[in-house]
């Protein structure tokens, strides 16, 4: 059984209750369960109040104490309940107010929760507050512990206090960001000398092995640490791209504070739309990155390095699978083993050629949500690129598929195209032998290879993950695969695809 994680804070003020909340916010999830302890007045309702605020980004949300209707509900940025147990004479009345089970996918944060003790999971993380009058007549002491699992979520929370106190941040305020599909959490802090990033990466718990003894991230080279996005943004920075400056880390918990680019986006209105002159700067920047010679190997920390694993056939059969497994059964679809093995075998012949092909760093999402434009620099410096960690060795045309077939937008054919061709121009000018059509061949084979994985990604999101909204994005999915099946080298696919694969529901 794990041991429980306590450690102790000194509050000087609500202000300090905020922040405290804040951080804890950064490292929880649907599910968790947080108790608050202590007399009347030690400050519970308040540190509840502000953790609910801090999550739906809105400091002026009303949040009231649930003494009298002993539950409140919450549903942004997902489920929270804040209970008030005061009232209980019995942990059967739970029951009743919807507290026994617990609600499932709900962050549950309890005051009061010695008036029904037993009716606590063994993974949780405690929170008594009390006065400290001696420091001050609104100063509080908070001693937090985790039990069960919850101790490591303490034990980081810990670490991460830590690291602000050292960086000179633990005053500054917190606003919670907009995170992605990973186990990824940011925030922005706001200083008196200005904003910084705070990027809470915790390791990646490893799945089931069952792709050939390895688990899924393990088998297609995703980040399972932090370690990853420090080397590529060491190398990025070091060739002269625009990654953001790491100023603080504790690399071993998985936290990074990092330089701010800001917000402005390479897209524009609603539905958003690409800016074509960011759109131009975006492929410009791709195109001088593919035509380095860039190192296999990356600095990660003083003697310390970062073999870049190299992005090959098994791993993205694997990644297509996800169709299989995920898309198809949504869809009603199933294959007859002799039907998957058909769709192994096709594919594993094709891709052959990408994976022949010379290799470079791919860094896999580089697409509009991972772009921030920085108007204030020049040229190529003005693609500010903040999502990395997975990148591998790979194809160049991967990542132009990324960007021109942007899963979250729809990019029009006729400017995929013209993008398209200007980067085939930057590379035939810096490079006589560039193959327009072979390279061209490529980027249809690793758009039907992505567009088949994210038709999988987004069905396993919606169902493992308990995220519907990654549906929306399947339609536009489905005509990018369209576009690039009627390359003719796809030929086969495009048959194959059409007697086997349903469209999404639009």
């Amino acid at each position: 059984m794990t041991e429980p994680a306590t450690f102790t804070v000194a509050l000087a003020n609500e202000t300090a209750t905020a922040h405290l909340m804040a951080d804890l916010a950064l490292l929880v999830s649907p599910g968790d369960v947080i108790t608050l302890s202590g007399d009347l007045g030690a400050g519970k309702t308040a540190a509840a109040r502000a953790m609910i605020r801090y999550l739906a980004g809105d400091p002026a949300l009303e949040v009231p104490s649930p003494t009298f209707t002993l539950a409140q509900s919450y549903e942004q940025p997902f489920p929270i309940v804040h209970a008030d147990l005061y009232r209980i004479n019995d942990a059967s009345e739970l029951e009743e107010i919807g507290l026994s089970p617990l609600p499932e996918g709900t962050l549950a944060l309890i005051e009061w929760p010695e008036r029904a003790p037993d009716a606590l999971p063994e993974n949780r993380i405690d929170i008594a507050l009390s006065h400290r009058p001696a420091l001050g007549s609104t100063a509080r002491a908070a001693e937090i512990t985790g039990h069960g699992k919850a101790a490591m979520q303490v034990a980081r929370l810990e670490a991460l206090r830590n690291l602000l106190v050292q960086a000179g941040f633990l005053s500054a305020e917190r606003e919670r960001m907009q995170g992605d599909a990973s186990t990824r959490s940011y925030a922005r802090l706001v200083g008196k000398d200005g904003t910084s990033i705070l990027m809470n990466s915790p390791r990646r718990p490893d799945g089931p092995a069952i792709y050939d003894g390895k688990s899924y991230s393990a088998a297609v080279h995703l980040a399972e640490d932090v370690k990853p996005f420090v080397a590529i943004d060491n190398g990025l920075r070091a060739h002269g791209f625009s990654a953001p400056a790491i100023r603080h880390a504790d690399i071993d918990a998985g936290f990074l504070i990092t330089e701010d680019f800001g917000s402005a986006a390479v897209v524009e209105g609603d539905p958003p739309r690409p800016i074509v002159d960011r759109y131009e700067a975006a492929t410009d920047m791709l195109a001088e990155l593919h035509r380095k010679p860039l190192p296999e190997t990356v600095p990660l920390a003083p003697q310390l390095t970062y073999d870049i694993p190299v992005y090959g056939i098994d791993a993205w059969l694997v990644e297509m699978g996800l169709m299989l497994e995920w898309y198809l059964p949504d869809r009603g679809a199933e294959l007859s083993p002799e039907r998957r093995d058909e769709f192994v075998t096709m594919w594993r012949t094709l891709l052959q050629k990408p994976a022949a092909a010379p290799r470079t760093w791919v860094m896999r999402d580089f697409h509009s949500p991972n772009i921030i434009w920085l108007a204030e620099r020049t040229g190529i410096l003005r693609v500010g690129i903040i999502d990395f960690q997975d990148a591998v060795l790979g194809p160049a045309a991967y990542d132009l598929v990324s960007l021109l077939q942007d899963a979250r937008i729809d990019v029009p054919e006729q400017l995929e195209l013209a993008l398209l061709t200007r980067y085939i121009k930057a590379r035939r000018a810096a490079d006589g032998g560039f193959d327009p059509a072979g390279f061209a061949e490529l980027y249809a084979i690793m758009s039907a290879q992505r567009n088949t994985r994210l038709l999988g990604t987004f069905a396993r999101l919606n169902r493992r993950d308990g995220k519907p909204q990654y549906l929306r994005h399947q339609p536009r999915i489905w005509t990018y695969l369209g576009r690039s099946l009627a390359h003719p080298a796809l030929a086969a696919f495009r048959k194959w695809y059409a007697a086997n694969v349903p469209p999404p529901v639009s």
